[in-house]
Formats: structure tokens, C-alpha cells, sequence
């Protein structure tokens, strides 16, 4: 009599290819399906034209969505990086009031009101330019204004 063993799982699980699924698909996941889904159509039946033209209009919308947000992306890790001399041109022609300190004591000794001329750089900061002659720090000014 011939007895036949049972197969141990352990000897194909192994050699199956593991996947791990992820929780969004990209365009080129999009892309693939409907690759699949065109070469398993039933040839007798094809797919409805308006169907096909329907799921290419939403491959088309989603790497319309996706160029967008890398844009978005690109312009807002840039404007972190913006130059003080531009973010700060917005003052050119302001009216500007600033405190001077007393070098020794350190107390507020005149308030001046001066006209921003220019906008200019040093070691990373905006430097105002005044009608008054004189540059101060942009993050010096207490209070801009149109007159």
C-alpha cells in the first residue's frame, strides 16, 4: 500500500513573490491597471468606447493634479528661501517709525519717522534705506505707513 505524505505549505509559500500594498496609487499605478484591464478584455466584447475615453480623461485630470502640486510644492519651498530684499520692497515709498537707543543704557531715546528710499541686504537681514540718511534693520521698524 502507497502512502502519500501531506504537501508542506512552507515549500511554495516561500517562492511566492510578497507584495506590500500601498494605501495611494501614483499615474504610473493608474497607468498599469488600465494596461491590464485592455490586454484581459473579452475580445468578443471589447470595452465601450465612452468608458475608455472616461478612464483616460481621469488618468489625464490626476497628472494634470499631480504637475500642479509638485508646482505648488516647488514655489512654496522657494518663497522659504526668498530674498529679505524681496520681501521687503513692498516698504519702498512707506513712511517707517523707528526707536534710537542710547548705546549705554539702552533706553529709547528719540522716535523717528523717515521714508524708506531703497531695500538692501547684509548677512542674510533687509537693511531699510531712509530719506533721512540713515539704514536701519527692517525688524527695527514699530510702524509702517502711506504718509
Amino acid at each position: 500500500m502507497m502512502t502519500t505524505r501531506a504537501i508542506d505549505s512552507n515549500y511554495y509559500l516561500d517562492s511566492q513573490k510578497t507584495r506590500t500594498p500601498s494605501a495611494t496609487l501614483d499615474k504610473d499605478d493608474f497607468l498599469q491597471i488600465l494596461m491590464v484591464q485592455l490586454q484581459n478584455q473579452d475580445p468578443t466584447s471589447p470595452m465601450d468606447d465612452s468608458k475608455f475615453v472616461d478612464q483616460m480623461t481621469t488618468f489625464t485630470n490626476l497628472e494634470q493634479v499631480m504637475n500642479i502640486s509638485e508646482a505648488v510644492q516647488t514655489i512654496a519651498g522657494k518663497q522659504t528661501s526668498m530674498s529679505p530684499v524681496l520681501q521687503y520692497s513692498h516698504m519702498i515709498d512707506k513712511q517707517v517709525t523707528y526707536n534710537e537707543y542710547d548705546e549705554k543704557t539702552d533706553e529709547v531715546t528719540d522716535t523717528i519717522t523717515s521714508k524708506v528710499k531703497a531695500v538692501t541686504q547684509k548677512d542674510g537681514y533687509a537693511v531699510l534705506e531712509l530719506a533721512n540718511g540713515k539704514s536701519i534693520y527692517a525688524d527695527a521698524v514699530t510702524k509702517v505707513s502711506n504718509e
